[in-house]
């Protein structure tokens, strides 16, 4: 199995190496997790690999995806956009099982075997689309199968309060995607994000819970288990003279030096520069 990297900070040796190409990957979690942030997060690593990307949004419009990805710091994608490496699908508002059932498949005849990565976000209003399981299962089994069709899928789930991920809102999507991840998070406490890999069809993967951070520029960072322990000061520039001791393309040195742009001690908290530093070589190297 082909594997990709997924452009989450930390999350490629827990899936051994990366995504599965052609698979489709299932992110859940409640609102404010960072679903979106691990799928835009997964749509620009590609891009920096000279992939297409299709994001079909089902709920939020284009224009405030695209902002909240600037706010991120994550301008390059306003050149992606222009470059026509990305493309939106604006399905928000539309009947769901009539924009499956008769205009993606002209999508997937357009786009079939380019290898692009397709972010689908979220698929909550297709299963609110019917009530009737059967339809459901039917429905999202069609779309995983024809945009696997075009390349890698990465769809977000919301989560709305089942411990065990076993509401009717999660069971049918979890069963028919090779891959889910789940992303937990509670309001009432600073350390209180965690991921999760529930499985992943044909692919070693770790079978634990692991801390995360959101950190503007950078995104998602999954800390390894020895996370948690005091950083030293100014860890932003710590970080910054450490990426110039490490081999890498120019490119990819001003990207992450400009990410760092307005990040704080305060941001990093429990991640010390040289850990943040060994993730962000993980996804590159080789890449």
């Amino acid at each position: 199995m082909r594997k990709i990297r997924s452009g989450v900070y930390g999350l490629n040796p827990l899936l051994d190496g990366g995504v599965n190409e052609n698979s489709t990957t299932v992110v859940i979690g409640r609102s404010g997790a960072g679903k979106t942030t691990f799928a835009t997060q997964f749509i620009r690593r590609g891009l920096q690999e000279g992939q297409e990307g299709i994001f079909v949004s089902l709920d939020e419009n284009k224009e405030q995806i695209i902002r909240e990805a600037v706010e991120m710091g994550w301008s390059d994608i306003l050149e992606s956009l222009d470059d026509e490496l990305l493309v939106f699908i604006d399905a928000s508002g539309r009947e769901f099982s009539n924009f499956i059932r008769k205009e993606l498949p002209a999508f997937v005849a357009d786009w079939k075997g380019s290898n692009a990565r397709i972010v689908i976000d979220p698929l909550t209003p297709v299963l609110w689309s019917t009530k009737d399981l059967y339809e459901q299962r039917d429905l999202i089994g069609y779309m995983f199968k024809q945009t696997r069709k075009v390349g890698t899928v990465l769809c977000t789930l919301e989560d709305h309060g089942s411990a065990d991920l076993a509401g009717p809102e999660t069971v049918i999507p979890m069963y028919l995607a090779d891959c889910v991840i789940h992303l937990q998070f509670s309001s009432n406490s600073d350390s209180a994000r965690h991921l999760k890999i529930v499985k992943c069809r044909n692919s070693r993967h770790s079978p634990s819970a692991h801390p995360f951070q959101i950190l503007r520029g950078l995104g998602i960072v999954i800390q390894g288990v020895d996370g948690g322990r005091p950083v030293t000061a100014k860890a932003p520039s710590q970080l910054r003279q450490l990426l110039l001791t490490r081999s890498m393309p120019k490119t990819i040195r001003d990207h992450l030096d400009k990410s760092l742009d307005g990040l704080t001690d305060a941001d990093f908290r429990g991640l010390k520069p040289e850990e943040v530093l060994d993730l962000i070589l993980q996804e590159y190297q080789g890449g």
